[in-house]
């Protein structure tokens, strides 16, 4: 939205870019038709939408007037779009948006292979999910009864993170008044920033910026409680990876007080990480470790977005202080070409948020020399999952490529705002790092 200062009578509003994040897809085990040798999960992903609804793709382009994935991409990792990108007000850009979840959960009919007679609306008690007649929503209604609750919360969310992109609403922050290790957990998190998390959360709700998204959505405005909620929902997805980042940092009881600061490197990193993070956004991973003495950042993938694109320099860093910087490349090649250089220091730990090796036989392919190489390294490493399922598939994979598993298990600092299957709406909903796993060199055993 263009500030509110800058509008001007008889002017032409400048046009709404929306935040472009696709929630998370189911990946299909069949091999696709992707560049080598930079498999993409965005774009494993991206085509794996029209495995369960053909043609949704092309109806996310459409909406969000793009020609193109290539143009999608140039959103996403921070480039400049076309000029045919981007929507005159709020309203188109939110309709639009809407729109590309707009598609039969039951028959997957899209709006374009409707016949004439039948409009697709949604459920009206989760206003999530979609059919094209009566017949379809009764059919569906099993499967989708178990999720209709939780999906209300997910509509809720999608327009709520619109306040996270255009600044309006602003985590609350600063030096935590309590010792770190009586935050194990969200409820410790909450209690901790206490009143200053109320007054925060009581200034959005209240605010201009959201009665002109709710008014611009055309929607009934939510109770109080339930933006609240939201807001809560979406600070700890926000935070999930800093403060797991921290929670491997203690499991492993690694040194924050190295002399010139500690290094740690997500590996694997795509636009989630990368779309418009903001240079403060890991400081709370400073809170969590005030006696630190530097934390070096660097995001490492072939998604990385552009905007985080800048060389990490070697020095020293100030205590204190947080750097963060992106390399776009497999993270095997970055190794080559940093650290065996010398260029950069040995990371101190590394991460992969949601790698998704388990799923499909050409990420397994990406990621095998990346795994080995920390592995045989002995490079102390956290992995996060969505699920049980994947917990498991991702286990025995790394059993099997004979690492030393340190500990796993559920997240104490996992997203509690839930993330739908963007093509399989009725599929339970999953939380980002819902479950973590850290290893350590290879297998006693070998």
């Amino acid at each position: 939205m263009a500030p509110r200062s800058q509008r001007r009578k008889h002017k032409k509003r400048p046009p709404v870019t929306p935040m472009v994040v696709i929630p998370p897809t189911e990946v299909s085990p069949e091999p696709l038709t992707l560049s080598k040798p930079n498999p993409s999960i965005d774009a494993l992903g991206f085509i794996s939408l029209d495995n369960n609804v053909p043609g949704l793709s092309q109806l996310i382009l459409q909406k969000l007037n793009m020609k193109s994935y290539e143009e999608y991409k140039l959103v996403v990792d921070g480039g400049t779009p076309v000029s045919s990108f981007g929507f005159r007000c709020p309203q188109e850009m939110f309709q639009r948006l809407e729109d590309t979840f707009r598609f039969c959960a039951s028959c997957k009919a899209l709006p374009f292979g409707l016949s004439d007679h039948k409009v697709l609306r949604h459920c009206k008690r989760c206003r999530n999910v979609y059919y094209c007649d009566t017949e379809c929503q009764r059919s569906d209604w099993p499967a989708h009864r178990k999720v209709c609750q939780v999906l209300r919360l997910v509509a809720v969310d999608r327009v709520m993170e619109w306040l996270l992109v255009t600044g309006d609403f602003v985590l609350p922050s600063g030096p935590w008044p309590w010792p770190a290790e009586e935050i194990q957990d969200w409820d410790a998190w909450f209690s901790l920033r206490g009143l200053q998390l109320e007054a925060a959360l009581n200034a959005v709700v209240e605010s201009h910026a959201m009665t002109m998204l709710w008014a611009s959505l055309g929607r009934p405005r939510p109770e109080p409680e339930a933006l609240h909620s939201s807001l809560k929902r979406l600070m700890t997805d926000a935070l999930s990876r800093p403060l797991t980042l921290g929670l491997g940092l203690r499991t492993l009881a690694l040194d924050v007080g190295k002399t010139g600061g500690i290094t740690l490197h997500v590996v694997g990193a795509s636009h989630v990480e990368t779309f418009l993070i903001r240079s403060g956004d890991y400081d709370e991973l400073g809170y969590m470790f005030p006696e630190h003495l530097g934390l070096r950042v660097i995001m490492v993938g072939v998604d990385v977005g552009t905007n985080l694109l800048q060389s990490s320099s070697p020095i020293p860093l100030e205590p204190g202080t947080i750097q963060l910087s992106g390399y776009k490349a497999l993270y095997h090649d970055f190794w080559e070409e940093q650290i065996e250089t010398g260029n950069l220091a040995h990371p101190d730990l590394v991460a992969a948020f949601h790698p998704g090796f388990h799923a499909s036989p050409v990420l397994m392919e990406a990621w095998l020399p990346t795994l080995l190489l920390l592995r045989d390294y002995a490079i102390p490493t956290l992995i996060t999952v969505y699920s049980q399922q994947e917990l498991e598939a991702s286990l025995q994979i790394l059993v099997n490529l004979d690492t030393h598993i340190i500990a796993c298990g559920a997240n104490p600092f996992a997203s509690l705002k839930p993330e739908q299957v963007y093509s399989n709406p009725n599929k339970q909903p999953v939380y980002s790092s819902a479950y973590y796993i850290m290893f350590l060199g290879s297998s006693p055993a070998n």
